[in-house]
């Protein structure tokens, strides 16, 4: 079997391509019909297709063949086996850099059909997670989410790079600790050059995360020099899916509470006053996670207040979700007005977890998957069934801009006994067209392949 970096930086020589031009980014003006009009929602069935795994890289989690439902016409395969792979994103060269924080390392690789080659960009950070490049002063720079800080790398090419630079340092990691503590960081950089980049909570649903000294659970941004670091955005339980939209707003896919407390007076699973009471047919489906716009000043209101599709329009919707008050944390909403707050313009369902997220306005991946966004789902990890892993894929409604609930593009990751073979963390489109999905659990990452 075929393991990228397990045991030590590798000095391999560096070929290109995963294909040619510039990082798989979208802004204002970029190409696609997401900058423009939107298009129409895709058509067509499903079927299901065996993984292809090249003898080279068969062992652990994909010793066996497995199968993968996608829209017609789509191929999948395995492209590379990097052990925990997390976070990527397509260099200026056209290969694709990923994240190891197991390995406190950023990989770089470059292939065809597979990945042949591959090099150490960078070693010795403190659990590294999110990839982003951006230009900058005529050329390109890399910047990378540590655990502790943000980094700025100028990129040289080749898998080098120029001094570090600290954006953002002594941000929140391990300490304060809490019964549920994030750690990473992603980050995104908005076409002004404004780096953001999530500070998660160190708690499942603890209110003392919103007083804390620098603040946890919120979207934080700082300038492309460094300076100041600014709260954007507050009540962010997981905010770890940062992308630009191609309107230019920046994204962010939030993984939600667990253990929810039934928020109504009444009879529930033969309790009858079951208000507060953690009921489980109502923990399985809420609170739906979270893909929302950051916006400046914006409270999401966790823990005090959690989104509740019952309460859509119509009853059970996943757009324009309200927010009502948590049963233990804010009764009667007397912490929080939860009624104040804007509605969460898309819902993914309960205990989805979200990762990465890329908008496709701008790439070569065809219409109509090109007016949309794709976001890689983890899966649950207490939930009666297991919710399974999968690639989601959201169009985007050019006119509102927004985007609408998610369909499944991708699943087959979890086997009826609910046993995961897979689990995507992040997904993002090469020059070519393919969508490359790294896999924490296979260690691996995934080629998709649309039709033409």
């Amino acid at each position: 079997m075929k393991r990228l970096l397990p045991a030590g930086i590798l000095a391999l020589l560096l070929i290109t391509a995963c294909g040619s031009g510039s990082p798989g980014t979208s802004g204002p003006g970029a190409g696609g019909a997401g900058a423009g009009g939107a298009l129409p929602r895709p058509a067509g069935g499903r079927e299901t297709v065996t993984l292809t795994v090249p003898s080279s890289m068969r062992g652990g989690e994909l010793s066996s063949p497995h199968q993968l439902s996608v829209p017609k016409g789509w191929k999948a395969s395995v492209w590379a086996r990097p052990e925990g792979a997390r976070m990527e994103a397509i260099t200026p060269e056209g290969n694709l850099l990923v994240s190891l924080p197991g390995h406190d390392a950023v990989l770089e690789l470059s292939g065809g059909r597979e990945a042949t080659h591959e090099k150490v960009v960078l070693a010795g950070l403190e659990s590294p997670q999110g990839l982003a490049f951006a230009r900058r002063g005529g050329g390109w720079v890399l910047y990378v989410g540590e655990s502790d800080q943000i980094d700025a790398y100028p990129w040289r090419g080749h898998s080098q790079v120029g001094t570090q630079k600290v954006l953002a340092p002594d941000l929140p990691d391990e300490e304060p600790a809490g019964d549920d503590i994030h750690r990473q960081k992603d980050v995104a950089v908005a076409p002004d050059g404004t780096v953001y980049f999530d500070v998660g909570s160190s708690s499942n649903a603890s209110p003392a995360d919103r007083s804390y000294d620098p603040p946890r659970g919120v979207i934080d941004s700082v300038g492309p020099d460094g300076g100041p670091v600014t709260v954007v955005m507050r009540g962010v339980r997981n905010g770890e899916g940062l992308a630009v939209a191609p309107d230019g707003r920046v994204w962010t896919a939030i993984n939600d509470r667990d253990e929810i407390p039934y928020p109504f007076h009444g009879e529930a699973e033969g309790q009858s006053e079951a208000f507060g009471q953690v009921i489980r047919s109502y923990v399985d489906d809420h609170p739906p996670d979270e893909v929302v716009p950051v916006t400046p000043g914006r409270d999401l209101g966790w823990p005090l207040c959690n989104p509740e599709q019952g309460k859509s329009t119509p009853p059970g919707s996943l757009a324009d979700v309200p927010l009502i008050p948590d049963s233990v944390t804010n009764p009667g909403g007397k912490a929080l007005d939860c009624a104040t707050l804007a509605p969460i313009e898309v819902g993914i369902p309960a205990h989805s977890a979200p990762l990465g997220m890329s908008f496709l306005a701008g790439t070569k991946v065809p219409a109509p998957w090109s007016g949309g966004a794709v976001v890689a789902a983890h899966g649950s990890w207490d939930r009666q069934e297991p919710r399974p892993p999968a690639v989601l894929w959201m169009r985007w409604d050019a006119g509102r801009r927004t985007l609408e609930p998610a369909r499944t593009l991708v699943s087959g990751f979890q086997e009826a006994d609910g046993e995961r073979w897979g689990r995507p963390v992040d997904v993002v489109p090469g020059p070519e067209g393919a969508l490359y999905v790294s896999d924490d659990t296979a260690g691996a990452i995934y080629k998709l392949v649309p039709p033409r």
